[in-house]
């Protein structure tokens, strides 16, 4: 059986990897898959304290940020795919769209 600080600690890196991601690279794309990582570490701790506790509210909420997640993945994708199509580029240092 695997400790329960192992998984936590495996989504304390998972999303630290996203911040930095998040933080650090300029492309859109990269950024967009940082912040799904970030959200997939928060499941996994979800999960990690549902099965220590019993409890299936913590697989509730995963089923509810998944769902959420989902949603954005493809909103955001047409955000990107329509800045790319206006400025043909998804460095997000590039895009100032909301500049007179």
């Amino acid at each position: 059986m695997i400790p329960l600080s192992w998984y936590l600690i495996l989504s304390g890196i998972l999303f630290t990897i996203g911040v930095i991601g998040v933080l650090v690279r300029r492309n859109a794309i990269v950024i967009f898959m940082c912040i799904e990582l970030m959200l997939n570490a928060v499941n996994l701790a979800f999960v990690t304290f549902s099965r220590q506790l019993n409890s299936m509210d913590g697989q509730i909420f995963v089923f509810f940020i998944m769902t959420v997640a989902a949603a954005e993945a493809a909103v955001g994708l047409a955000i990107i795919v329509a800045l790319f199509r206006n400025k043909a580029t998804v460095n997000v240092d590039d895009i100032n769209l909301m500049k007179w």
